[in-house]
């Protein structure tokens, strides 16, 4: 699985392709842990290029939610596709998450300086 990842002035954007699945939710995993590892507070992952979620991607995102609340940090979910957006309200992680329609609301809702670094570049 490809994941790309850029910082936008203290927030982390990760962007998967592909699916979440049983094969590659360890490596979204680990790549969410090690930026929160790394000290970052405000995370925004990109699903514009997510197809598909399955239930142990939907773990990830519940341990990442968790961890994000316990730390009071900020984590948003941004530019879903329609299958993964049906996945996430049938599984009422849209009660769990914030998901929003666009990176650059994600990442304005997580900090000004973010925005404008996010515009800039």
């Amino acid at each position: 699985m490809n994941i790309q990842q850029t910082n936008h002035d203290g927030v982390v954007v990760l962007a998967p392709s592909g699916r979440i699945d049983t094969t590659t939710s360890g490596a979204v995993d680990d790549t969410v842990r090690r930026s929160v590892d790394s000290g970052a507070r405000s995370l925004v992952i990109d699903f514009s290029g997510v197809d598909y979620i399955s239930s142990a991607g939907l773990r990830v995102l519940m341990l990442a939610a968790k961890q994000a609340r316990a730390q009071n940090g900020y984590l948003a979910v941004a530019a879903v596709q329609p299958l993964v957006q049906e996945i996430l309200e049938i599984s009422k992680f849209t009660l769990v998450l914030r998901v929003l329609p666009s990176v650059r609301e994600a990442v304005a809702a997580a900090s000004a300086t973010g925005l404008a670094a996010f515009e800039r570049g």
